[in-house]
C-alpha cells in the first residue's frame, strides 16, 4: 500500500476509533470502582451502574418514571387482584403481594432463576447480622411463601402508596450465596462471592455477566449464554474507571473509550466544553435529574449539633454563585433533598437561605462562636474548625470543596479539606460514620421517593445492626420520624402532598445535611449508539442495556 494510503487510513481509525471495535464492544468510562459487587450492601452508583446490566431487580422505575417489572411477569396491584389487603399476626393492616418470576429466567451458569433464591434473599435480608443497606425493606416483609418453582407471594407489615415497588429486592442465587451466608452471617459481607469470586457466572441473570474485574481499573462483562430477552448487541463491554474526571475527557478524545456515562462521568462544565469542540464522534445529552448533592452532618458533632451553627452554614454559603460560576446555572441550588422535578416539590413555608453572610455571623454569635482576629473561638479559646471529607479524581466537588473553604473562611471557619478513593468513602468513612463534621456526595432517589433509610431515626448505621441503614447523618428527631412513617402508609394522594410539605418544612428548618445543588448528568454517547434512554433517577440506564444498539 503506498504511504500516502497508509496515513490516510492511520488518520481515519484514529478519528474514529469506535469504528474497529463497533461490531462487537463497547467501552465505557465512569469516575468510581465499586466498593463492593453486592447488590444489597453499601449504596454507590458506581456499582448500580456495573450491575444494571448483569442483574435485574424485581421491578424497577424506567425512564418516564414508571414502576415497571424487571424480574416478574405482571406488577401486582389491588386492580388486578396480585395485591390484596390482609389483617398482620398483630391485627395491623398488611398487604400480600404475589410475584411470579418469568419461566425464561435464569443464572448465567443455567441454574433456573426460582423462589427458593428469593426466599433464601428474604432469609439473608431480614438477618440482624447481614448489614443489608435496606435493612428497613426485608424488616417489613413479615412472611415470604413459596408457591411453586416461580411464584411467591410477599407479606408485608403495612400497606404503603408504593406497596409494589420492591426495587431494592434483587434476588441473590441461592444455590451458591446460601452457605457462604450461614456459615458466619456476621462476616458474610466481606465472604460474599460477589466479592470473592466475581467472575462466577451463577451470580447473575441479567443479559451480561462479569467475566473479569480488576480492581481499580476496569470491569468486564460478556453475554449471558442463558439469557432469553433481547439478544445484547456487545460481545464484550468493559466499564472502563478512571477516577480522575479530567483523565477520563483525556481517554474519550483519544479512543481509550467509547461513551462516558451520565451518572458518574465528567462535570457539566467539561462536557459543554467537548460540546464546543464539534466532534462528530460523539454527541451530549443533558438529563436532569433527582441526583442531590449535599454536605452530609455528623451530628454526633457537639459544633454540628447545635441547629444555629448548621443554618449559619447555608447562609455563609453563595450556592447560587457557586452554580452559576461552576455549572454554567445548570444545576439549580437545592432547597431540600426533594427535586423540583419531582410531584411532591413544594416552597409552601419552606425556609430559603439566601447568602447571608451577615445572618451567618449573627447565628454564630448567638451559638457562642465569637469573632477573633485569627477567627472564631468558643468561650474556652477552641477554634471553630472543621473537617470535609469527599471522593478523590472528582474535579467538580474538589472545586466545590474549595469554594466552600473560602467562603466559609470568611466568616472565621477553618475548614480542612480532605480526599478520599470512593470506594474507600463510601465502604467505609460514610456508611460507618467515620467522618468528624461534613462529607460531600450525593444521593440518587426514586420519584417520590420517601427518604425513610436516610433520616429515620432507626436507620442510623452501628456496629451493633452491622452497619445497616443509610442515615449516615446519626440524625434523630421525632418529628421527622413521624412524619416519614405517615406519609408511606398514606394512600389519599391529596393528604400526601400535605405530609410532603410538612417533611420538606422541617428539613429546612432543622438541616439534616445542608443541600447545594441538583446535578444535571452529561451523557456523552458515541455517534450512532441507539436505545440508551437516561433515567435521572437511582434505576440507571444500564437496566436496559440489551436495547443498546450500534448503526447497521
Amino acid at each position: 500500500m503506498p504511504f500516502l494510503s497508509r496515513l490516510l487510513l492511520t488518520l481515519l481509525l484514529m478519528a474514529l476509533p469506535w469504528v474497529a471495535r463497533a461490531k462487537d464492544s463497547l467501552i465505557i468510562g465512569i469516575s468510581q470502582y465499586p466498593a463492593t459487587l453486592h447488590p444489597a450492601t453499601e449504596a454507590m452508583m458506581a456499582k448500580s451502574y456495573v450491575l444494571g446490566a448483569a442483574l435485574r431487580p424485581l421491578t424497577a422505575y424506567d425512564s418516564h418514571w414508571r414502576l415497571v417489572c424487571m424480574l416478574c411477569e405482571t406488577l401486582p396491584t389491588l386492580e388486578n387482584g396480585l395485591a390484596r389487603r390482609e389483617t398482620t399476626a398483630d391485627g395491623k393492616d398488611g398487604i400480600a403481594l404475589r410475584y411470579t418470576l418469568p419461566a425464561s429466567s435464569f443464572w448465567a451458569d443455567g441454574t433456573p432463576v426460582t423462589s427458593a433464591d428469593a426466599l433464601f434473599t428474604w432469609d439473608a435480608g431480614r438477618h440482624p447480622k447481614s448489614g443489608f443497606a435496606n435493612a428497613e425493606m426485608y424488616r417489613r416483609i413479615v412472611r415470604l411463601e413459596v408457591v411453586d418453582a416461580k411464584t411467591f407471594i410477599i407479606h408485608l407489615d403495612r400497606v404503603t402508596f408504593d406497596y409494589n415497588a420492591l426495587n431494592d429486592f434483587v434476588l441473590l442465587p441461592a444455590h451458591i450465596e446460601r452457605e457462604r451466608f450461614f456459615a458466619d452471617p456476621a462476616q458474610y459481607r466481606t465472604h460474599t462471592a460477589y466479592d470473592q469470586d466475581s467472575t462466577n457466572p451463577g451470580l447473575y441473570n441479567g443479559p451480561y455477566r462479569i467475566s473479569e474485574t480488576v480492581q481499580g481499573s476496569h470491569v468486564t462483562l460478556e453475554p449471558n449464554p442463558s439469557w432469553q430477552g433481547p439478544r445484547p448487541a456487545f460481545k464484550r463491554v468493559v466499564v472502563r474507571v478512571v477516577e480522575n474526571s479530567a483523565a477520563l475527557e483525556a481517554q474519550l478524545l483519544s479512543g481509550g473509550i467509547d461513551m462516558i456515562a451520565g451518572e458518574l462521568g465528567v462535570t457539566l462544565d467539561q462536557a459543554q466544553a467537548l460540546a464546543k469542540r464539534k466532534d462528530r464522534r460523539f454527541h451530549i445529552v443533558y438529563n436532569p435529574g433527582l441526583v442531590f448533592e449535599h454536605l452530609d452532618i455528623n451530628h454526633a458533632s457537639p459544633i454540628l449539633a447545635d441547629r444555629r451553627v448548621r443554618q449559619a452554614l447555608l447562609y455563609g454559603l453563595d450556592r447560587s454563585a457557586i452554580n452559576r460560576d461552576l455549572f454554567g446555572g445548570h444545576q439549580p441550588v437545592a432547597t431540600t433533598s426533594v427535586n423540583p422535578l419531582d410531584r411532591v416539590y413544594t416552597t409552601d413555608n419552606v425556609a430559603l437561605y439566601p447568602y447571608d453572610p451577615a445572618k451567618a455571623a449573627r447565628l454564630l454569635d448567638e451559638a457562642g462562636w465569637t469573632m477573633t482576629k485569627s477567627g472564631r473561638i468558643n468561650t474556652k479559646g477552641e477554634p471553630l474548625t472543621l473537617e470535609l471529607v469527599t471522593t478523590a479524581g472528582s474535579r467538580a466537588r474538589e472545586l466545590v470543596a474549595q469554594v466552600i473553604q473560602s467562603q466559609w473562611r470568611r466568616l472565621g471557619i477553618d475548614l480542612k479539606l480532605r480526599t478520599e478513593p470512593p470506594r474507600v468513602f463510601f465502604a467505609d468513612t460514610v456508611s460507618k460514620r467515620h467522618y468528624p463534621h461534613l462529607a460531600l456526595f450525593a444521593w440518587v432517589s426514586a420519584p417520590e421517593g420517601v427518604p425513610r433509610t436516610v433520616l429515620h431515626s432507626d436507620q442510623i448505621p452501628s456496629e451493633a445492626n452491622s452497619w445497616s441503614g443509610q442515615n449516615y447523618a446519626g440524625y434523630a428527631n421525632p418529628a421527622m420520624d413521624k412524619l416519614l412513617d405517615a406519609t408511606e402508609r398514606e394512600l389519599n394522594d391529596s393528604k400526601r402532598q400535605a405530609l410532603w410539605r410538612q417533611i420538606q418544612q422541617l428539613y429546612a428548618e432543622d438541616l439534616p445535611a445542608l443541600p447545594l445543588f441538583f446535578r444535571a448528568e452529561a451523557h456523552i454517547l458515541p455517534a450512532g449508539l441507539s436505545g440508551l434512554e437516561p433515567t435521572g433517577h437511582q434505576n440507571p440506564s444500564t437496566l436496559w442495556i440489551e436495547n443498546w444498539r450500534w448503526p447497521r
